[in-house]
C-alpha cells in the first residue's frame, strides 16, 4: 500500500531543497513601506591615511519593527585597491528589499541613491587608488591636507540632487544598472570589514537611531571612526518629512532568499556570536528504532559543532591577546578580524551542511 506523506514531511522536504542550493542563504529583509529620506549631515574629517569614508544609510530591525540610521563613517579598506559600494534599498514584488554593501575592485550599483560625499548616485568620485595608496578628492570629501597630504582636487558638477533613500517604485528613484555596474557585480567581493559589523550593531542597539525616534533626523549622522559614537556629527535636519504607517506591526517584514546583512541582524565575526543551531522538532516517522538512532546522532552532531565552536573561539581569543601584548595597530586588528569572520563563517556553513545531510538521512523511505 502507497502511503500518502504527511503535510510536515512534504513542508520539510521543500525545506531542504531549498538549503541544499544556498547553504549559507541567509534571510534579507523585505519591509512593506518605504525607508526614510537620507539625512542632512556633514562629513567628520577623514582621520587618517587609507581610511574611506562608507555613507550612512537606513537599515531595519526586525525586532523592533523599525528602520534605524547606521551613521556614515570612515574606515580601513580591507585590502589594498579595493572600494566600498554602498547597500541599498529597492521596491521588488511589492516591497522594499535591502541589498547588502560589499568591498570590491569596482564600485557596483547602489540603487542610483545620492549618498553624498563622492556617491551621487553612480559609481565614486571621491578618490582614488594609485598603487597601494589612496589619494583623496578634496572637492567632495572632507580631508586635512597636514594629515593626509595625497589629496587632489577635481570639481563635481552635480543636479537634481534628491534624498530619497531607495530605488524604483513609487517615489522611488528610477535608475538601472549600467554595463560597469554589471561587470563589478562579478567581481570578488568582501563583506563589510568587522569594524563595520560592530558599527551595525552599536548603530542597532542605539534607540535615538530609530526613525520612529528621531523621525528621519539622526542625533549620531555619522562618526569619525566604526562605532565612535563620541565623535558624533548630528544630522542637519532630515531629508524629507518621515510618515510611518500608523500600525508599524502590521507591516512587518518577510523572509526571502538572499544575502545576509545589517537589515536584519549583522553578520557575525566570532563563533559566540553566532545564533544557537535551531534544533528540528523529535523524529516522528512511525519507526520507533530509526527515530531514536537519528535522535541519537544529532545530539552527537550538535554536541560536537559545539565543541567546534568553542575550539575556534577560544583560537581567536588568544589571537586577540597576542595583539593586545604586540600594541597592533588598527590596521593589523582589522586584518585578523576579517580572517575570523571568514572562519566563522566557514563553520557555519560547515555546521548547516552536516545538519542538512543528517536530516536528508532520516527521510522515511518511499513506500511503492
Amino acid at each position: 500500500m502507497r502511503k500518502i506523506p504527511s503535510l510536515h514531511t512534504l513542508l520539510f522536504t521543500l525545506v531542504v531543497l531549498a538549503m541544499s542550493t544556498a547553504a549559507l542563504a541567509q534571510v534579507r529583509i523585505s519591509v512593506t513601506f518605504e525607508p526614510p529620506a537620507i539625512p542632512v549631515y556633514d562629513q567628520p574629517l577623514c582621520p587618517g591615511d587609507g581610511y574611506l569614508w562608507t555613507p550612512g544609510y537606513w537599515a531595519w530591525d526586525d525586532d523592533d519593527g523599525d528602520y534605524y540610521w547606521v551613521p556614515g563613517t570612515w574606515v580601513l579598506a580591507p585590502e589594498v585597491g579595493f572600494l566600498w559600494t554602498p547597500p541599498y534599498w529597492a521596491w521588488n514584488d511589492d516591497a522594499y528589499v535591502f541589498y547588502d554593501g560589499y568591498w570590491g575592485p569596482h564600485v557596483g550599483f547602489y540603487g542610483g541613491i545620492a549618498y553624498g560625499f563622492g556617491y551621487f548616485g553612480f559609481g565614486f568620485v571621491g578618490g582614488r587608488w594609485d598603487g597601494d595608496r589612496f589619494f583623496y578628492n578634496r572637492a567632495v570629501l572632507n580631508v586635512n591636507e597636514t594629515i593626509v597630504r595625497n589629496v587632489y582636487v577635481e570639481k563635481v558638477n552635480i543636479t537634481n540632487v534628491t534624498r530619497v533613500s531607495y530605488n524604483g517604485g513609487p517615489g522611488g528613484i528610477q535608475a538601472r544598472p549600467r554595463p560597469e555596474d554589471e561587470i563589478a557585480a562579478h567581481e570578488r567581493h568582501l563583506p563589510p570589514a568587522p569594524a563595520q559589523t560592530q558599527h551595525f550593531q552599536a548603530a542597532r542597539t542605539n534607540p535615538q537611531l530609530h526613525a520612529s525616534r528621531n523621525q528621519g533626523k539622526p542625533p549620531v549622522a555619522a562618526t569619525a571612526r566604526p562605532a565612535d559614537f563620541h565623535s558624533a556629527v548630528p544630522a542637519k535636519e532630515a531629508g524629507a518629512p518621515y510618515h510611518p504607517p500608523a500600525n508599524r506591526a502590521g507591516a512587518q517584514p518577510r523572509g526571502t532568499s538572499g544575502s545576509s546583512g545589517p537589515a536584519g541582524r549583522p553578520p557575525a565575526v566570532h563563533p559566540k556570536e553566532l545564533p544557537p543551531a535551531e534544533r528540528p522538532a523529535a523524529p516522528s516517522t512511525g519507526d520507533p528504532n530509526r527515530d531514536r538512532k537519528y535522535q541519537q546522532q544529532q545530539e552527537k552532531m550538535f554536541a560536537k559543532q559545539e565543541q567546534e565552536r568553542q575550539k575556534l573561539q577560544q583560537q581567536q581569543d588568544q589571537e586577540h591577546q597576542r595583539l593586545a601584548q604586540q600594541n597592533a595597530d588598527e590596521a593589523r586588528k582589522q586584518q585578523v578580524e576579517q580572517r575570523h569572520q571568514q572562519q566563522t563563517e566557514q563553520l557555519q556553513q560547515k555546521h548547516v551542511q552536516q545538519r542538512q545531510q543528517l536530516q536528508a538521512r532520516q527521510q522515511p523511505p518511499k513506500h511503492k
